[in-house]
């Protein structure tokens, strides 16, 4: 199955996700990772990021950097089969993952902390088990190739 794994930078248990995800036989997009590249980050098209005004986002969305990042994890989503959301994360994580729910793919809300929010049965699964994730998944390829 194609995993596309949405998380943060900050999220240090991410890699672990992905490597499990390897390790159980499924083909996984890492954004810390994509292939052919490093992640995106707002630094690579302005240092001074963080203290943007309203106008020079806006205008950086259009960034060639910011246009490269966006299609390599929009193309993974469109790529892949299911979603497995790692918390905590942030907003880019929640855009992601609602819209794969959005689109018919599972997904999974895999907590590490708990950050209670109610609008999560909407997704296919949410627990704080890799191993209920996993299971999951199994389920979710076997449903597919029905």
């Amino acid at each position: 199955m194609k995993i596309y794994v949405a998380s943060s930078w900050r999220n240090e248990f991410q890699q672990e996700v992905v490597k499990q995800l390897r390790e159980a036989g499924h083909e996984v997009y890492d954004f810390k990772n994509p292939p052919g590249g490093t992640g995106f980050s707002w630094s690579d098209v302005d240092p001074n990021w963080q203290n943007w005004t309203n106008e020079e986002y806006l205008q950086d969305l259009d960034h060639p950097v910011s246009e490269r990042g966006f299609k390599s994890d929009f193309d993974a989503m469109l790529w892949a089969d299911a979603c497995v959301m790692v918390m905590p994360c942030g907003r880019s994580a929640h855009v992601e993952a609602g819209w794969m729910q959005g689109a018919g793919k599972p997904t999974a809300i895999l907590i590490t902390e708990a950050e209670p929010e109610l609008m999560y049965k909407m997704f296919s699964l949410v627990t704080d088990s890799l191993d209920d994730v996993l299971s999951h998944l199994f389920l979710q390829d076997a449903l597919l190739k029905m």
